[in-house]
């Protein structure tokens, strides 16, 4: 029906997180239509984005730069980090504007079935820069999920030996939540972290 470099387009536009088969179809007869204005300029942003972008060394963002944007920024709080596994989390988090410290990017969680363990993840360069000193408070905003509470909790008991406060992101009813459409976890978690109204 279509030829074969556009098919290859289909095909690996459907490996996008999101786009299924169908979504990558429409996805690419939308550029193709737009070739000038849209296609082209998209593949040159990509070419430059693969060429120039790298892993910060310091926390593990994607960037331009080694260190990174926020790694280099001195406003920034050097005594707390907010270790996350993912660069996503961290962009999140950073939409957010309410976090002004470092971050550490772990690349993962810890998982028995998948095989991922300890050395598999950025956890010793975490316990490097906490131990090189001058850090108060580590977060842990690793993912509400079995693997993301197991990794937080190896690494706080990693952690401990270096006197460093320990906090994890709360968990319960997210706001504008309504209770009745709330699965029983995040209700139990919400009612194990209430506090004072």
């Amino acid at each position: 029906m279509v030829s074969e470099d556009i098919e290859r387009l289909i095909t690996l536009l459907a490996k996008l997180p999101g786009l299924g088969p169908r979504s990558a179809r429409r996805a690419a007869l939308n550029l193709i239509k737009r070739k000038e204005t849209l296609m082209q300029p998209l593949a040159k942003a990509m070419a430059d984005a693969a060429a120039a972008t790298k892993s910060c060394s310091t926390c593990g963002n994607l960037d331009t730069r080694d260190p990174c944007k926020l790694c280099h920024d001195p406003r920034r709080d050097d005594t707390i980090i907010c270790v996350v596994e993912d660069v996503a989390d961290l962009w999140a988090l950073e939409r957010t504007s309410a976090f002004r410290g470092r971050y550490h990017v772990l690349g993962g969680t810890l998982s028995a079935l998948d095989g991922v363990n300890p050395q598999d993840l950025k956890i010793p360069e975490l316990v490097q820069r906490v131990h090189a000193g001058g850090v108060k408070e580590v977060i842990l905003a690793t993912n509400a999920t079995v693997d993301g509470q197991t990794t937080a909790h190896y690494i706080a008991d990693r952690l401990e030996p270096l006197g460093v406060t320990v906090s994890g992101l709360a968990h319960g009813v997210p706001v504008g939540g309504e209770l009745d459409y709330l699965d029983d976890g995040t209700l139990s978690a919400a009612l194990k972290a209430r506090g004072p109204v």
